[in-house]
């Protein structure tokens, strides 16, 4: 009867907070060692990777127009910018590691059994999301731009400005496909729930447009590229909650009572953890 559940207050109050610290510097060496050495194997091949990127827009470019580098270190800046980003991109799994081995003994189970799957979710759902954007997007907005080119003018992009464009619509489609995670996240912390959001449905669609809008460049093709896939994955992120978040909380609800007594155990650490020793030896 007075055995005593072991808790995230427990785990903080047996660690110092200067050691948090210390975990912490440890945490994000880490990361630094392992962007620098994704960067070291990508380098070496930077302006194959260039041109593989540019491909989108070389396919579509008149004959015997090219792309043009109009600073002195743009040859080599971009280049170097591109396998910078590209090893922050494909180090997201381990840095995201990282982060949850550092906040996830504060966690209580039932939040880890939920927020694993979240986090390995939105990390695929991100990659989906630049996928998306070079195969499908890049063809028919360059097509588009190029197609409407005035007469006489001739296409020659800067290297440069290209990489800060696609850079742009990466992330802006990387994070438009985390919208289900955003909507799961909602009704399984209670912020939410299905109907709640179903029912903003007209709102959301409208903000989606407007977030389009905002991250994409000024045309009606890039605009509900980016809208038209968040809307359908908001659905996707409201059925999922539906299905699989609300039947959970029943089962959720019947541990009420030790989550009742966790959150009494972290109040109690939090004010004076000293003072259980005397509780716990009666």
């Amino acid at each position: 009867m007075n055995k005593r559940q072991e808790t995230p207050g427990d785990q903080q109050e047996e660690m110092p907070f200067l050691q948090h610290l210390v975990e912490l510097r440890d945490r994000l060496l880490r990361v630094v060692l392992a962007v620098l050495v994704v960067f070291l194997c990508l380098f070496p091949f930077a302006n194959d990777l260039y041109h593989i990127l540019a491909e989108p827009l070389l396919r579509h470019m008149p004959a015997g127009t090219s792309m043009i580098a109009t600073e002195v270190a743009s040859p080599f800046l971009t280049p170097f910018k591109l396998s910078l980003v590209l090893a922050v991109f494909l180090a997201v799994p381990f840095i995201l590691h990282q982060i949850w081995a550092f906040v996830a003994p504060g966690l209580y189970q039932h939040e880890k059994r939920l927020a694993m799957p979240l986090l390995a979710a939105s990390v695929a759902l991100f990659y989906m999301g630049m996928a998306f954007a070079y195969f499908v997007v890049f063809p028919l907005v360059f097509g588009f731009f190029i197609s409407v080119t005035p007469e006489g003018v001739a296409v020659m992009t800067d290297i440069a400005r290209y990489l800060d464009f696609v850079l742009k619509l990466f992330f802006a489609f990387g994070l438009a496909f985390e919208v289900p995670i955003v909507a799961v996240a909602m009704v399984w912390s209670g912020m939410s729930t299905p109907e709640s959001l179903a029912q903003k449905r007209p709102y959301i669609i409208v903000g989606t447009f407007a977030f389009g809008m905002l991250l994409t460049p000024p045309d009606v093709i890039s605009q509900t590229l980016l809208a038209l896939p968040m809307w359908l994955l908001f659905e996707l992120g409201l059925w999922f909650s539906r299905h699989f978040v609300a039947r959970r909380a029943p089962a959720a609800s019947d541990d009420d009572g030790d989550d009742e007594f966790e959150r009494a155990e972290r109040q109690e650490a939090d004010l004076g953890g000293s003072g259980r020793g005397g509780k716990d030896g009666d």
